[in-house]
C-alpha cells in the first residue's frame, strides 16, 4: 500500500483510533507501545511512506496529556513563528501555567490550515490568499492579527539566460507555483497588470521544491515563489527578478486561530500574540543573529536568511476594516477566476479592530 498525501490521514486517523480503544483498557505504557507497533505494522507490511509528507502534516501525540493543556501551533519555514520556536519562550511562559506547544511545520500556508480545518492546530500563520480557499471550504478559521505588507518578500523568478523580459512575455508560458499560496494572488494581479488573462499563461501548481527542480531543468519558463525559497533561488541559480509585489500586492501574513480555541482560550491567544510581538522587536534589528538561530532548524544557508531577514516587514497589526476590504477583494477575484467553489464574506471569519497597532 502506497500511503500518499491523499490517503495520509486516513493512515493517521488509524493510529488515533487504535490509541483511543486500547486506552480504555490498558495502562499509559501499554497503549503507547501498541499505538507504535501498530503504526509501524502498517509500514512493514508494505507501506511506502512519502517522508516529506510526515514532515510536513504529522501531527505532534500527546498521549497521555490532557488535550486541554496542550497549544498546538503550525508554522513555516521561517517567519516569526518559526523563531518563536527556536527561542522556546512561548514554552516557558505556557509551561509556567501548567501547559505545553506542540508544533508542527509546513511547507505552505495552503497544507497549514488545512490541518487546522481538520481540528490538527489551534493557531498559525499563512499568506493572503490560503485563507481565502480555506474559508471556502468551510474551515473554522478566524484572522487575528496581520504583519505589515511586504511586497519585497515573494516575486516571480526566471532564468538569467531567459528571453523573457517584462510581465507580457509570459503569455503562452508556463509558471510554476504553489497552489492556493500567496503567490497565485501576485501571478493572477501581475497579469492583469500587464492586460494578460489568468487563461493566457500555463500555471504549474508544484511545492517549492519540486518547483526549484523544475525551474532549474527549465521544465517551466517563470516560477512564482516567496522568501525564504525566493531568496535560496537568487543566490543559488542567479534567477533573475521578473517582478516582485511591489506596486502589485501587499503580501501580508495573517495569523490565525481556531474559532473554538479563540472563544474558549482568548487568555491563550492573548499570550501568542504577544510574545509574537516581543520575538519580532528582539528580531527586527538582529538579522545576523536570526538566521544563525533558524538556520539549523529549517535546512537552510545563514546567509540566505540573512538576506531574507534584512528584508521582511516586522510587527503585528491588528485586522482593520480595510484589511477584510483588501481580502474581499482578492476572494471576489479568486470567484470570478473560478479558483474558489463559492462567494465567501471575509468579514465573518475576522476579529476586526479599528486599532492602528495591536496592545
Amino acid at each position: 500500500m502506497l500511503i500518499n498525501r491523499d490517503n495520509f490521514s486516513a493512515f493517521i486517523l488509524k493510529c488515533h483510533k487504535a490509541v483511543k480503544v486500547f486506552k480504555e483498557y490498558s495502562s499509559k505504557k501499554f497503549t503507547f507501545l501498541f499505538a507504535v507497533s501498530f503504526c509501524l505494522s502498517l509500514i512493514i507490511s508494505g507501506c511506502s511512506l512519502n517522508t516529506s509528507v510526515i514532515s510536513a502534516s504529522m501531527p505532534s501525540f500527546s498521549i497521555g496529556q490532557d488535550p486541554e493543556k496542550v497549544v498546538h501551533i503550525g508554522h513555516q519555514k521561517f517567519g516569526s513563528l518559526s523563531l518563536l520556536r527556536a527561542k522556546g519562550d512561548l514554552e516557558k511562559k505556557f509551561n509556567s501555567m501548567g501547559l505545553s506547544v506542540r508544533w508542527n511545520q509546513f511547507p505552505a500556508g495552503p497544507q497549514l490550515l488545512e490541518a487546522l480545518n481538520a481540528g490538527r492546530l489551534d493557531f498559525g500563520h499563512a499568506g493572503e490568499t490560503p485563507p481565502i480557499s480555506a474559508q471556502a471550504a468551510g474551515a473554522p478559521l478566524l484572522y487575528v492579527a496581520s504583519s505589515p505588507p511586504n511586497p519585497k518578500g515573494e516575486a516571480i523568478l526566471v532564468p538569467k539566460d531567459s528571453q523573457i523580459r517584462n510581465l507580457a512575455d509570459l503569455k503562452g508560458k508556463k509558471i510554476a507555483l504553489n497552489k492556493g499560496s500567496n503567490v497565485h494572488h501576485l501571478v493572477v494581479q501581475a497579469l492583469a497588470k500587464a492586460n494578460l488573462k489568468y487563461t493566457d499563461i500555463q500555471p504549474i501548481f508544484i511545492p517549492p521544491a519540486d518547483a526549484r527542480a523544475a525551474f532549474e531543468q527549465k521544465k517551466v519558463d517563470a516560477w512564482a515563489i516567496w522568501d525564504p525559497y525566493f531568496a535560496a533561488a537568487e543566490q543559488a541559480t542567479g534567477a533573475r527578478i521578473l517582478t516582485d509585489a511591489t506596486n502589485i500586492v501587499e503580501n501580508r501574513e495573517f495569523l490565525f486561530a481556531s474559532q473554538s480555541f479563540a472563544k474558549k482560550h482568548s487568555d491563550r491567544l492573548k499570550i501568542v500574540l504577544e510574545e509574537i510581538e516581543k520575538v519580532d522587536e528582539w528580531a527586527k534589528s538582529r538579522p545576523k543573529e536570526v538566521a544563525q538561530i533558524l538556520s539549523p532548524l529549517i535546512g537552510i544557508d545563514a546567509g540566505v536568511l540573512e538576506q531574507v531577514a534584512k528584508r521582511r516587514a516586522y510587527g503585528l497589526e491588528p485586522i482593520t476594516k480595510e484589511v477584510v476590504a483588501y481580502q474581499q477583494r482578492l476572494a471576489d477575484t479568486f470567484y470570478r477566476l473560478k479558483l474558489v467553489p463559492k462567494k465567501i464574506d471575509v468579514n465573518q471569519v475576522a476579529m476586526v479592530s479599528d486599532r492602528k497597532q495591536l496592545n
